[in-house]
């Protein structure tokens, strides 16, 4: 989960980043999704705390992180101060013809009002053969209080993303949906907590966390077919 994207939210806080950061096992398993296609130049968008890039940083040879919030851009100037590869902008994505080797959005297109735009900016600037990963919250059904209190517009289905591309260039699309156990908890959240959401945040996250082996598991049984997070991987 990442935080508001809109140049109305430049201040934006995030109160729930770090939260979603502490939750080791869910990162890891992102981590192990996306880590094959990142190399060369890389462009981070809404990296928030900069809690993934900690994990990649070694697999590119450049990396640009384009921040718009403040408050989270200071603290990553802070963070990776003595990364010399690293270049922090403190604005939304510009960008540049043919540049990047991979262009990650980890839970941020969904804070984007414009997400059609935006996609079709990455895929310009990507280089030939290079990756557009995108990972966003699944199904609509699934939207809380909490999705609009963090700035969501929406979530996302395969159908949804097949729209959002049409008319765009890209050579290989291969989508899929990940954590099921989030999947059955987000629905049971929903209709038990309603505007409860945020009591005792922490300690659902935690106990949420600690089942994401047993949710990598169902994953492959239930061959992807559900989930809390869809996971896109564009090539151009």
């Amino acid at each position: 989960m990442k935080k508001k994207i809109n140049t109305k939210q430049k201040d934006y806080k995030g109160w729930e980043l770090h939260n979603f950061d502490s939750a080791d096992n869910f990162r890891k398993y992102q981590f192990k999704l996306l880590k094959k296609y990142i190399s060369g130049k890389v462009a981070e968008i809404g990296p928030g705390n900069g809690k993934l890039v900690e994990n990649y940083y070694n697999l590119a040879d450049k990396i640009n992180l384009f921040e718009p919030s403040k408050n989270l851009s200071k603290n990553l100037k802070k963070k990776f101060k003595k990364k010399k590869k690293l270049k922090i902008f403190e604005k939304n994505f510009t960008p540049k013809t043919n540049y990047y080797n991979c262009i990650l959005y980890l839970d941020v297109i969904e804070h984007i009002k414009n997400d059609k735009l935006e996609i079709f900016k990455a895929l310009k600037s990507l280089k030939k053969n290079g990756y557009l990963l995108i990972n966003v919250p699944a199904f609509q059904i699934l939207y809380s209080d909490f999705d609009k209190d963090v700035g969501h517009f929406r979530r996302y289905d395969k159908l949804k993303i097949l729209k959002l591309l049409n008319n765009s260039k890209y050579s290989r699309l291969n989508m899929f949906y990940y954590d099921s156990i989030g999947f059955f908890l987000s629905l049971l959240s929903k209709f038990l907590f309603r505007k409860n959401y945020k009591d005792n945040f922490s300690s659902k996250i935690k106990i949420w966390d600690r089942l994401i082996p047993i949710s990598y598991l169902l994953d492959k049984i239930f061959l992807n077919l559900i989930g809390k997070s869809l996971f896109i991987v564009i090539k151009k």
